[in-house]
């Protein structure tokens, strides 16, 4: 059954379908037919009056039969005819019922094909491709998706690659211009206005540089870092809020954390994405503001919330911000000092574990980011 195409799967199992109703509805009608046939026999053969010489076909109307017979006759014409009707309605249901069931077991291969598609997330290519064991009509389709695929991952390969490569090259000179500037600011404290100005602005964009780079380094290694610790959130939360107190305490933003669950995966990346996410909400927040964060386990996944109080995110905006060097506001964005690559590693990390990241909600009284993580198996080890 395997080897046949959909078409002749389909064609097949109608064919079954129609011949079963029919055979079914013959045996029914027949059985009901004979049964009345039998009631008329047995009224007629009780009936005095019939003679022996009667033709054998009658009119249940004639004037020449009883009426009590005529009766008997017209009686067992409707019930018969009431049954045939049900058993035509009982028939088609049935036949409709199956014909759902039967479709759906021969369509089954193009629902299986499309879950498969549906799969393929740009962490998981090398692991996406589609069994060619399929019906004659997928077949082709399946052997050009994994093509695409192949090319997609090649292509994504080299581009990580190449990001990883400029990055690592890029490290070595940028720090020595960093260390450079910062010798010369060092040996003239008296420099005019102008010329400390610009030492200034070299520092600056030479530092957003540096950290520009690190984080694109960060992110074109990630694939190769393994992701099977057993992670309590709750310590790793109160770390980060510790690590971020100061940035807080400049703007005047209390933090507050709640909840705990246990997850799987990488306690490096997992620090980095709450980090970036906390350090994200306390830069954007109003002065004088509070910004949560919380953890709480759900079924087989866990549900991480950080709520800022902030200007809030567009609408049309609310997944684009996850693209690298995407920003809302670009010059408030640089006035905070960011570069545009914070968010696009968390989505990075959470979809390298397995889950996701989104706006969940967002107004002008602050913004919710929701991260997914799968949860912790219980009695799992480290």
């Amino acid at each position: 059954m395997k080897r046949l195409s959909l078409q002749w799967r389909i064609t097949l199992m109608t064919a079954l379908l129609i011949c079963s109703t029919c055979v079914l509805m013959n045996c029914l009608v027949g059985y009901s037919g004979m049964r009345y046939m039998d009631s008329i026999g047995a009224e007629a053969a009780a009936h005095n009056k019939v003679e022996t010489a009667a033709p054998s076909s009658f009119d249940p109307a004639s004037k020449e039969l009883d009426d009590e017979l005529t009766i008997v006759v017209s009686d067992a014409q409707a019930s018969f005819s009431a049954t045939s009707w049900c058993i035509t309605a009982a028939a088609t249901l049935l036949g409709g019922v199956l014909a759902y069931f039967v479709s759906g077991y021969a369509l089954q291969p193009l629902r299986s094909f499309a879950a498969q598609v549906e799969s393929v997330r740009p962490d998981n290519l090398a692991d996406t491709k589609i069994s060619e064991d399929v019906p004659s009509e997928l077949r082709r389709c399946s052997a050009s998706f994994n093509d695409m695929i192949s090319r997609l991952d090649e292509g994504l390969s080299a581009q990580r690659q190449f990001t990883g490569n400029a990055a690592h090259e890029l490290r070595t000179p940028l720090a020595l211009m960093q260390a450079q500037v910062e010798l010369f600011c060092a040996e003239h404290p008296d420099a005019d206005a102008d010329t400390a100005s610009l030492l200034r602005l070299l520092q600056e964009q030479t530092e957003r540089m540096t950290h520009m780079t690190k984080t694109l380094l960060e992110m074109s290694e990630l694939r190769s870092i393994p992701c099977n610790d057993a992670i309590d959130l709750a310590p790793m939360i109160e770390e980060v809020l510790t690590d971020l107190a100061p940035l807080a305490e400049q703007k005047g933003i209390t933090l507050v954390s709640k909840g705990d669950a246990q997850t799987i995966g990488c306690d490096t990346l997992i620090y980095r994405l709450l980090f970036n996410l906390v350090e994200n909400a306390i830069r954007y927040s109003a002065p004088s503001s509070t910004v949560q964060i919380g953890a709480r386990a759900e079924g087989d996944r866990v549900l991480l919330r950080v709520r800022d109080q902030g200007p809030g995110i567009p609408k049309q905006y609310q997944t684009s911000i996850f693209q690298p060097f995407f920003r809302v506001d670009r010059s408030r964005s640089r006035a905070y000092g960011g570069v545009g690559l914070g968010l696009a590693l968390v989505w990075e990390i959470a979809a390298l574990h397995g889950g996701s990241i989104e706006v969940e909600e967002s107004s002008k009284r602050g913004t919710t980011m929701l991260v997914i993580l799968p949860a912790r198996a219980p009695g799992s080890l480290k």
